[in-house]
This record gives structure tokens, sequence and C-alpha cells, in this order.
């Protein structure tokens, strides 16, 4: 916009399957730059909520209006001059383009891996609505990164601080800048920039 002296933002989408490591890679990356983080399975309506924890798949009429919050929340972070990371499956393109038309542009990290692995992480989980039997659907209905959509496929086989170093690499996000020889964070050791849960 002629006169907007902002500085670009960033958008990231960190996405795969359940149990890929979303939201892990997704905090990480936030702790390693300035974009703050967000978990789209909060953004969820408590009856998506109830579906999932039946073993009942959403269906895409249960998606749409969830997959606009996220858009509109990426787009109003970028109003206020805010780069953010997202955990989301997006696992459609139809579900990436809804998401792109929030802020001028979305980048993709899309954590890939055998359903072997992810099932057995996914079955250790504690306190996820999320059930393993759930993991089939998911794969069917996963649609690949295509050529001309903007991001990065990593393999889940790694550890996750390796993902997210990758992640920021791979991507060209701006790292944060640590002030001090203490541990990443302000004073009060809490990392800066993570959006309060």
């Amino acid at each position: 916009m002629t006169g907007d002296r902002r500085p670009p933002t960033r958008h990231v989408v960190v996405m795969g399957v359940s149990g890929a490591g979303k939201t892990t890679v997704a905090r990480g990356i936030s702790e390693l730059t300035e974009l703050v983080f967000a978990e789209a399975d909060e953004f969820h309506p408590p009856a998506n909520v109830a579906r999932m924890r039946a073993g009942i798949p959403l269906d895409d009429a249960a998606r749409w209006p969830w997959l606009r919050d996220l858009a509109a929340w990426m787009a109003g972070r970028h109003a206020e001059g805010v780069s953010t990371v997202l955990a989301c499956s997006a696992l459609k393109r139809s579900y990436r383009d809804v998401l792109r038309q929030g802020p001028p542009s979305v980048e993709f990290v899309h954590l890939a891996g055998p359903a072997e692995l992810i099932r057995a992480r996914m079955t250790g989980r504690v306190g996820h609505y999320m059930p393993a039997s759930l993991l089939n659907s998911q794969r069917a209905t996963l649609e690949d990164l295509t050529p001309n959509e903007p991001g990065v496929v990593l393999d889940v086989a790694v550890t996750p601080e390796e993902l997210v170093v990758a992640a920021v690499d791979r991507l060209g996000l701006p790292r944060r800048t640590f002030v001090g020889t203490g541990s990443p964070g302000d004073a009060d050791g809490r990392p800066r920039g993570t959006m309060a849960q």
C-alpha cells in the first residue's frame, strides 16, 4: 500500500496429518524467530472437537468456517505488522487456498513421513482429542504441496529441533536477535514474541 512504511510480514503454516509434530515445530519456529504462534485446533468450535473426539472425520462443510477464521486471524496480525506461524493440518489444496485469502502471502512447511512412524507418535500422546484411528482418513485427504505453492517439505524422521532449524533456514526467516549471555528470552526467561495461551 502506498505510504505504508511497515516492514513486510511473514506468515507460515506448519501443515501435515495429525501426529506429524506440527505444534512442536511451529512453537520452535516461533521461539527461534519473531513469528507469533497460534494453534489452529484452538479455533475449532465445540461441535468440531466433539466429532473428532468421537472418531468422526470432519467434512468440508465443518472445515470452511474454521479455515476462514484462521485466514482472518492471519490477516488481522498482518494489519498490525505482526508475522505469524500457525500449526494447521491444511490437508487439501482448497483448504490452503482459503488460508491464502488472509494475509498477502502464506508459506507452508509440510511435515511428511511414513504412516507407521506417525501412528506410533499419536498413540503415545496424552490429552489430545484426535484419535490415532483418524490417521488413515487424514492421509487419504492429504494433497501434497504443488510446485506453485510456496513452501518446503520436511521429513519427520529427524528431531523436532532439526525440523525447526531446517524450516527457518529454507524459508529464510529472520532469526531472533538475543541480547546478553543468558537463555533466549526476556529478563524473566520467557521467549519473546510468542502468543499467550
